[in-house]
């Protein structure tokens, strides 16, 4: 059986994709927009390895197997296609057809994977040292880079649409003044950002509210683009970002904590102490907002270990249905004051991010190498696919600090315009 004919098996004659292989089998229609190209038997031997997903991913990003045309809407096409959909017997006849020596051959990982071993080296699962080094995996990869993808604002969250054709920039600023307004954010008071990426919520308090920010981060790369960031702009006075992890702050009484992206970080079981560490961070009638990627019920495993995004864009995350992450907030004390879903801005934001790795695809590949540049390519179709397709949703949850008395200190009806 020809590869070609197990991809046409597998996909189907009406997914309007070609197919062609170093056998030299086709499948799919000739005018098709779209084509996989499995380069060598190597691409064979990582399937082989790790069948799904991650097996597919490793011949991607080493270049064995190429997409021509759009990655996001190939993507979408085969989102829930599985070598289940072959027969038993199809199976065996597919193995026999491919020969012995792909299947044995053993290829260690592209260089762009985050081994399990060198993480275990490092402590269990959300250790600080561990952390540090999963972050350092992920955001540390180039600030050029992210400059290029994330374009000016260089937020590397999910932005707030206001309306269908805003730019990326001013949805990231409609994104940083809807966590500000929510905060109630007023000049004179004090914010602590946690996990801060570049600064931007830490300098949009600062420059627009007047408020005194300190943000942190577990990226270096960050926390001295950030630095540079506040003071070309002129904010020392009231911006900081620090590199050191959130657990080390030693400063109390702060107004409002703003999360935004950090608690995919954080893991389940240490979820509760870190909303208890925040709770102990702020005054009474102090307010908490958090921005997180969520699963969109407490069905889904929440660790998909071994899996692409494991091993090499997120290691150790784990995400949480928004009803869980509540009641951890709400039995440590805060009170929820309002929650919503951003599932589609972010599906929005990540078509941006795609659109401008694709714009300045050679530089990219200069900066980071292909490897690495496929890797980001085939995270982010592979999100919006997600976000789309509600695998994965995207919640603020506000929350607030009340005083000895059960006092909120929120409006009847507050004054604000939140979507």
């Amino acid at each position: 059986m020809a590869l070609a004919t197990i991809f046409e098996k597998i996909v189907g004659s009406d997914a309007n994709i070609a197919f062609m292989a170093y056998d030299g089998s086709k499948a799919g229609p000739d005018g098709a927009d779209l084509a996989l190209e499995v380069k060598s038997p190597i691409a064979v031997a990582y399937m082989a390895q790790a069948p799904g997903e991650l097996g597919l991913a490793r011949a991607y990003i080493a270049g064995h197997i190429d997409v021509h045309g759009d990655l996001y809407a190939l993507l979408d096409r085969m989102w829930n296609i599985t070598t289940n959909d072959l027969t038993a017997s199809e199976k065996l006849s597919a193995v026999r057809s491919l020969g012995v020596k792909p299947l044995l051959m053993r290829v260690p990982p592209p260089p762009q994977e985050m081994r399990r071993s060198a993480l275990a080296k490092l402590g269990s699962r959300h250790a600080k040292q561990r952390d540090a080094e999963a972050i350092h995996h992920h955001y540390d990869v180039s600030n050029r880079f992210y400059e290029w993808v994330l374009g000016p604002s260089m937020a590397y969250t999910c932005a707030c649409f206001p309306e269908e054709d805003a730019t990326l920039e001013a949805a990231q600023y409609a994104k940083f003044d809807l966590v500000a307004r929510k905060l109630d954010l007023k000049p004179g008071m004090r914010l602590l950002d946690v996990g801060c990426g570049w600064g931007g919520m830490v300098m949009h308090a600062a420059k627009h509210y007047g408020v005194k920010a300190l943000g942190v981060t577990l990226s270096r790369q960050q926390a001295e683009w950030a630095q540079k960031a506040i003071a070309e702009a002129g904010l020392q006075e009231l911006a900081e970002v620090r590199f050191m992890d959130y657990r080390d702050v030693q400063e109390t009484g702060f107004d409002a904590v703003s999360s935004i992206g950090l608690t995919e970080h954080i893991g389940k079981a240490n979820v509760p102490s870190y909303f208890e560490f925040l709770y102990g961070k702020l005054k009474p009638g102090g307010r908490i907002l958090n921005h997180c990627i969520t699963r969109p019920t407490g069905k889904e495993k929440t660790f998909n270990k071994g899996g692409f995004i494991d091993r090499y864009v997120f290691p150790d995350g784990e995400l949480e249905s928004v009803g869980w992450l509540i009641r951890q907030m709400e039995d440590l004390g805060f009170e929820i004051r309002h929650e919503e879903n951003l599932r589609e801005h972010y599906a929005k934001t990540l078509r941006f991010w795609c659109d401008n790795l694709s714009l300045n695809w050679d530089d990219a590949v200069q900066e980071v190498g292909m490897g690495t540049a496929r890797v980001w390519a085939l995270y982010m179709a592979g999100c919006i696919v997600g976000f789309e397709r509600n695998k994965v949703q995207l919640h603020q949850v506000l929350g607030v600090k009340l005083d000895q008395d059960g006092r909120s200190g929120v409006p009847l009806r507050p004054a604000l315009n939140w979507p």
